[in-house]
């Protein structure tokens, strides 16, 4: 994991370091934006584990919704963009590292079906995960109160989830008590729209943004918007965010979801 973020801060630095040696020698004007921001989800889902060891069975585990500010250890957030004329690259990163999130063994799915675990004396999970988005967009409507982009790239997650379990007395098809952990890495290609819409002729706007993909999952959607103040250095803006992943099947999530406010100011360049 630490490979995989040090990899995708390299290749922010390199677009940056390439766009910018590109309008140098074209004679070209570049406009750059560097977003830190702080993201504060809170987790809601199932994840469905492969059978642990000793196990009979692969247990499906309810996560959330949980206190992210409890649980949250360490964030990592940066977004950038180049821009030329209407087109533009976009980058994002996000490392999140759950722990103690609060969950229960809803069920267990074994050589006879599915068994239904009734009491969890004391079950919870953790999710190390970063989360990776590059794609170009082109800015198709211009208008002095609003934009509208379109956008087409890719989204990388990689998680490592895991689970501790007690269950208040044995089911057969998993043990009383014992742990978990997988990995997982997803690639899904995405599309998606963006822009902002003035409020008046201040400074003053409303940004969304909206994009839905597959590929690894057999769904991942995610949506933006919030407010926003525009000063001659850059922006700032208080956000919602909602981030969305289905694999489907037996595969590890099952209808999960980051969701939480966002905070961050853009300086541009």
């Amino acid at each position: 994991m630490r490979q995989q973020l040090l990899a995708a801060l390299f290749a922010i630095g390199a677009l940056i370091a390439s766009t910018g040696a590109s309008a140098q020698a074209g004679g070209d004007q570049w406009r750059f934006t560097l977003t830190p921001y702080l993201w504060l989800p809170n987790v809601d889902g199932t994840l469905k584990f492969s059978v642990p060891p000793g196990a009979g069975g692969s247990p499906s585990v309810g996560v959330g919704p949980n206190d992210y500010l409890e649980n949250l250890d360490f964030a990592l957030m940066l977004a950038g963009e180049a821009r030329r004329g209407d087109w533009a690259i976009i980058s994002d990163l996000i490392y999140l590292d759950f722990a103690g999130e609060s969950s229960a063994v809803k069920s267990v799915s074994g050589p006879g079906g599915i068994v239904q675990v009734p009491v969890n004396a004391n079950t919870s999970t953790g999710l190390k995960g970063l989360v990776w988005q590059l794609a170009a967009s082109h800015t198709v409507a211009r208008s002095p109160t609003a934009t509208f982009d379109v956008l087409g790239g890719f989204r990388y997650l990689g998680v490592e989830a895991s689970v501790q379990w007690q269950l208040a007395g044995p089911i057969g098809l998993l043990p009383q008590a014992g742990s978990h952990a997988e990995n997982v890495d997803l690639w899904d290609a995405i599309v998606g729209v963006r822009g902002r819409v003035n409020l008046g002729g201040g400074n003053w706007y409303v940004p969304y943004y909206l994009d839905a993909g597959a590929g690894s999952s057999a769904l991942t959607w995610q949506g933006l918007t919030g407010i926003g103040y525009s000063f001659r250095w850059g922006d700032a803006l208080l956000a919602y965010r909602h981030l969305f992943y289905d694999q489907n099947g037996d595969k590890l999530f099952q209808d999960f979801s980051f969701s939480g406010p966002a905070l961050g100011a853009s300086f541009r360049f």
